[in-house]
């Protein structure tokens, strides 16, 4: 190859080289600074600028002209200043005799409940002898006491809740059970004369069975289904209209006040039948065997062929309609039921003649 066609090829590629780095240079575009962000005022009055995103923390916005910001403060009231005046209750007089022990309702005019405790000892011992003398409870306040007039030409009798026939080994544990507040109004002839006595004397024979029996009785208000599908408790109030002690509350001297005294839609009954009532030194014993049954009986007349098993209920059936608890400490390991263990299907007119007897 000539040296003039060297030269020419030479010149061509220096040219292509420089066209080549010039378009190169001319299609990458140096790298830019990164814009600072800066934040500016409007001229805007009232309208605060924006927060800078960069910050954590977000300057405080002032209220607008007229708006006056106070602390929160709780008004100063005290519901329990009533208190100065007395304890409005409800308060459960604490009925404590020789003979029973219970709760009395101001409400009703009626016990609570009524615990009494028999054995085969206190059933064999008689000193006491029944006077029938009926009487207000002096340890409750006169105007939520039961009088023996509340009951005069009524219709019912004052029913016993521990019965005095449970309470002969002393007379004043006889007596204490004439109180007034160990009574509810109940049905005569056919109940408070008729099975309601049966069903004492069948507790009495218990004593037979069991070295220690204890038994818990009170009032109940049931409701009753209405021909309109809803339940209603319904019940009669009897009682005087003269209110010993009411001047207390009321300055009123013609202030007449109605009949309080409720009468039962039922009663309950609870036994313990405790098995093991003394451990071997004697001492109570609170950790054997129980024979439990939980009875509930109208207050009406019973037909003398009905069974008391016909009346045997579950123990929670009375606490949930009596709002009270029986076996709340008794472990469900210790209960035994006692219909399983006594006869509990004896007709009334088979112990007619025993109850006569013993009259």
């Amino acid at each position: 190859m000539s040296r003039v066609r060297q030269a020419a090829i030479a010149a061509a590629s220096a040219a292509a080289g420089a066209g080549a780095a010039l378009l190169y240079t001319s299609t990458a575009q140096p790298r830019q600074p990164e814009p600072t962000l800066e934040i500016i005022a409007p001229d805007i009055p009232g309208i605060s600028p924006l927060p800078d995103i960069r910050t954590k923390s977000l300057p405080v916005q002032a209220p607008p002209p007229g708006l006056a910001i106070t602390p929160f403060s709780l008004p100063k009231i005290d519901p329990t200043g009533i208190l100065t005046y007395g304890h409005p209750g409800p308060v459960a007089d604490e009925l404590k005799a020789l003979s029973f022990y219970g709760a009395y309702d101001r409400r009703t005019r009626n016990p609570l409940w009524v615990a009494e405790h028999i054995t085969p000892e206190s059933m064999a011992q008689v000193i006491g002898t029944r006077k029938d003398n009926f009487r207000e409870d002096q340890s409750i306040p006169k105007i939520f006491r039961a009088k023996v007039s509340d009951y005069t030409k009524c219709g019912y009798d004052r029913g016993h809740q521990v019965p005095a026939q449970d309470a002969k080994w002393s007379q004043k544990a006889i007596d204490d059970t004439f109180k007034m507040s160990n009574m509810c109004p109940q049905v005569g002839d056919g109940f408070n004369r008729g099975y309601w006595r049966y069903l004492e004397e069948f507790c009495r024979n218990l004593t037979a069975t069991y070295p220690s029996v204890r038994i818990v009785t009170g009032p109940l208000y049931l409701p009753r289904q209405g021909d309109d599908g809803k339940w209603r408790v319904s019940y009669e109030v009897i009682g005087s209209s003269k209110v010993p002690g009411a001047e207390e509350i009321s300055a009123r001297e013609d202030n007449n006040f109605a009949p309080n005294v409720a009468v039962p839609t039922h009663f309950f009954k609870i036994i313990y039948g405790e098995k093991e009532p003394r451990d071997e030194d004697g001492n109570e014993c609170y950790t054997g065997e129980v024979a439990l049954g939980a009875f509930v009986l109208p207050n009406g007349v019973i037909d003398s062929h009905k069974k008391l098993a016909d009346f045997e209920v579950d123990v929670a059936h009375i606490e949930r309609a009596s709002g009270l608890e029986f076996v709340k400490n008794l472990d469900p390991k210790r209960r035994t039921r006692l219909c399983e263990e006594v006869e509990c299907g004896v007709l009334v007119k088979e112990m007619n003649n025993k109850m006569k007897s013993k009259l």
